[in-house]
């Protein structure tokens, strides 16, 4: 389970309040990916030799060497979905399943970028640097309606976006992110992903917005696609019981 790029973010932080009904199903491998949570933080020269997809990639593949695991599902969101999209793509002799919920890379939008949540990303470490009201702002972006998310959770998101190598990484990541463009064109290669494919989607996501996903549904052979009402960026927490049920349905039928 891969987590998406925004401040603060880990693979527990992102996916705690899943665990309990994916974990009584299947084995789950929840890293910190590159810049984040626990792991470590590529340098600036890590970012001008490789993109961060290709530096997490390289990553993931050795974890889950060193674990013993040779083949695997991929659930990805955001930033961690185009890591997943890029690791099918390399390797799609390992990759037994994808589900891909607004995943970066694989996304054509219609309309401007950078998007809406896009910008408050960008924002948060500048202009003063984090606080609190500059969190709520952030979910505010991310969700639907974020009357669901009170101040705990904004005071939690904000204290795990304060340890200071994460922010030094976080100023690394957006200006290689502007060097390169924004993130690598992985919709390029959409063909070469074998795996049987579930997207997930917020029809009112304003990071990365359900528009894009057309190109997706037209190269990826086998793929699906449901998308939900009245949520936004983060599926597994504004619709958990039903991202759960599809994800583990979708999984236990491979």
């Amino acid at each position: 389970m891969l987590h998406g790029g925004g401040p603060g973010a880990s693979g527990v932080g992102n996916y705690h309040q899943n665990l309990p009904a994916l974990a009584s199903r299947f084995r789950v491998v929840l890293p910190d990916q590159p810049g984040f949570g626990g792991s470590y933080r590529p340098t600036e020269a890590d970012l001008d030799a490789r993109s961060i997809t290709e530096i997490t990639v390289d990553a993931l593949f050795q974890a889950l060497d060193a674990l013993g695991i040779d083949t695997f599902h991929l659930l990805g969101n955001s930033l961690g979905g185009a890591a997943a999209i890029a690791m099918a793509q390399a390797r799609p002799d390992r990759v037994a399943g994808l589900v891909l919920m607004a995943p970066g890379g694989g996304w054509l939008p219609f309309g401007p970028t950078p998007t809406e949540g896009q910008k408050e990303m960008f924002r948060y470490y500048n202009a003063g640097g984090p606080s609190e009201k500059k969190m709520a702002a952030f979910i505010r972006a991310m969700v639907f309606d974020h009357k669901q998310f009170g101040e705990d959770v904004v005071r939690a998101r904000y204290e795990a976006s304060l340890d200071e190598s994460h922010i030094a990484f976080y100023h690394r990541y957006n200006a290689a992110f502007a060097k390169r463009h924004g993130m690598d064109p992985l919709w390029r290669d959409l063909h070469r992903i074998k795996a049987p494919t579930l997207l997930l989607w917020g029809r009112d996501d304003r990071t990365i917005t359900l528009d894009g996903a057309q190109i997706m549904l037209k190269q990826i052979r086998n793929v699906q696609l449901h998308v939900f009402g009245n949520c936004g960026h983060w599926v597994q927490l504004e619709r958990q019981q039903d991202f759960e049920r599809l994800v583990t349905d979708f999984l236990a039928g491979l």
